[in-house]
């Protein structure tokens, strides 16, 4: 079963994304922001499938929570979520670690479909 590291400062947005792909089986944790993310992904050595992060949030945004599991945990993909045109081009130089950027809001059939064809692309590579 694969487990998804999914890291939003939003508690509605954080419960409805791991209700969604939890429907899919996938094992879900969740962080408040960029940091806690961050400090799971080193307590659990990596241990994920996916990481699927908001771009803005508090203490530790997105792309800085991208770039840090990038470096550390390069198996890891990443899939970023954003409302905002401004993040969404922020995230654009990042193709190369970065599997895609999802915009808000979406609907749930909306992630559970970015969640499988990120972890689809992972296994292809």
């Amino acid at each position: 079963m694969p487990r998804v590291l999914i890291a939003d400062d939003e508690d509605s947005m954080r419960t409805l994304v791991a209700r969604a792909i939890a429907m899919d089986g996938h094992d879900t944790v969740t962080a408040e922001d960029g940091a806690e993310a961050l400090e799971i992904l080193t307590s659990e050595d990596g241990a994920f499938d996916l990481l699927l992060t908001d771009i803005q949030m508090p203490v530790m945004d997105g792309i800085a929570l991208a770039l840090a599991a990038a470096r550390d945990f390069p198996d890891l993909t990443i899939l970023l979520m954003t409302g905002f045109a401004a993040q969404r081009e922020r995230a654009s130089g990042l193709n190369a670690i970065v599997h895609d950027v999802i915009t808000k809001p979406f609907s749930v059939a909306d992630i559970r479909t970015a969640v499988a064809d990120a972890l689809a692309a992972r296994k292809k590579g």
